[in-house]
């Protein structure tokens, strides 16, 4: 009776894994089937058109964003939603990351590589800092609210509290420095104010030997946008590395009316080195996509008074920083969203010039998505690895990359204006 017992059950077991096996095939088909009927496979328009035409999608990792694997599932997600270029931290590790998940997105389906771009500060800046404080120093009966506000999951005190691990090693109390970004909305919240900032600035020696990878297409420059004393250092430093290039990006606030003053005076320091493209991340406030519909409104107000001046320096604008859902809504409402004007850069002409319609480009190249694109992923990856353990590809789990896919390719879509009712479960 035992042994048919045993045999029984190892028939049932041995049924519904084939079960399961044929589920997960069915779904990754749905995967590429997805990608297929949005059109993202056919897509033969180079990041350079994107840009042109005001549909550049950017990914932000996060400049301190360093856990490897959510990394390069997030860059597996994207990129099979379609965007243009992959904004990361300025560490090996890292890039290979993105690299990985990219190649991962290829295998399934035939869509284009999306460029890599890391990202550097010339002096302190909020995007490259982590948090910090000594678990021990915490008092038994605190609250923890630090936990509580923590967007990236970066704070743990009980390692049955969570099923994130960090990347390197195994459990740690405290901050989970790959996984924090800087966002510093613990800092206040700490009722005994034991957390502090820990700001660091990239290495440029590092950073041009990096550039020189053949997988690091472009790089985005952090400034505060009221000195260009630092900002002419770094740029000196990176010498001929620029030249392997097809992209650089300087990333800064709203600082009034010195802005465009700030702006020439950069442009002027790179000009004579510089032979690829150039972009302006209108940083409007930083690391806040993810609060609610409002965090948008401080990047479109930028957008809009610097598409306004005529003295702007040459180079693409692009929006960032509290980008979510509502930002390509309230572009239309402002009407920048995808308004084209005529370039005044010959320079730009020429880099262009096998593009259709050179003559002419968006007003606005695109948006940058960070914190929301990676929350909106996050916890359908939280949920994955809760079930299957941290360290998990996400296309080995392919209920879990469909769900994750139609959540990128709503926001991606926004701005690439892909057909919504495809976007949606049926």
């Amino acid at each position: 009776m035992m042994a048919i017992t045993l045999s029984c059950n190892i028939a049932v077991c041995a049924q519904n894994q084939g079960k399961v096996k044929l589920k997960s095939k069915t779904e990754l088909q749905s995967v590429k089937n997805l990608v297929k009927n949005i059109g993202i496979a056919s897509v033969k328009s180079s990041p350079e058109e994107s840009l042109q035409n005001g549909k550049w999608v950017k990914l932000i990792c996060g400049a301190s964003f360093e856990d490897v694997v959510d990394i390069r599932n997030l860059s597996l997600v994207y990129t099979l939603a379609g965007v243009d270029c992959i904004d990361c931290a300025a560490d090996a590790s890292v890039v290979s990351s993105v690299n990985e998940g990219i190649e991962a997105a290829r295998e399934i389906a035939p869509v284009r590589r999306p460029w890599v771009m890391i990202s550097v500060n010339d002096d302190k800046d909020l995007h490259f800092r982590k948090a910090e404080f000594d678990p021990e120093d915490c008092p038994l009966d605190c609250p923890r609210p630090c936990q509580a506000v923590c967007p990236a999951n970066a704070i743990l005190l009980d390692a049955k509290e969570s099923t994130l691990q960090p990347s390197h090693g195994g459990f740690k109390a405290g901050v989970l420095t790959e996984r924090c970004y800087g966002c510093g909305r613990c800092f206040p919240v700490c009722p005994y104010d034991k957390i502090s900032p820990v700001t660091y600035i990239r290495d440029v020696t590092a950073t041009a030997e990096l550039i020189k990878r053949e997988d690091v297409d472009a790089l985005e420059i952090h400034t505060s946008g009221r000195h260009t004393a630092p900002f002419k250092e770094l740029w000196d430093g990176l010498g001929d590395s620029i030249q392997y290039l097809r992209l650089v990006a300087v990333s800064l606030p709203d600082v009034g009316d010195s802005t465009i003053t700030s702006m020439n005076d950069m442009y002027t320091i790179m000009e004579p080195n510089m032979q690829c493209l150039n972009l302006w991340q209108l940083d409007g406030r930083p690391m806040s996509g993810d609060i609610g519909r409002g965090a948008t409104r401080e990047s479109i107000a930028f957008a809009l008074r610097l598409a306004a001046i005529k003295e702007r320096p040459n180079g693409f604008l692009q929006l960032a920083g509290g980008t979510n859902a509502h930002t390509v809504d309230g572009l239309k409402r402002v009407g920048l969203f995808q308004t084209t004007s005529i370039s005044k850069s010959s320079r730009d002409a020429k880099l262009m010039a096998a593009s259709p319609g050179c003559s002419s480009h968006a007003l606005i190249a695109g948006v940058a998505y960070g914190g929301y694109a990676r929350k909106i992923i996050g916890r359908i990856l939280s949920s994955m690895q809760s079930q299957q353990g941290a360290a998990t590809h996400v296309e080995e789990f392919p209920e879990h990359l469909l769900r994750a896919l139609r959540e990128a390719l709503a926001l991606v879509g926004t701005v690439k204006c892909y057909d919504s009712s495809l976007v949606l479960e049926h």
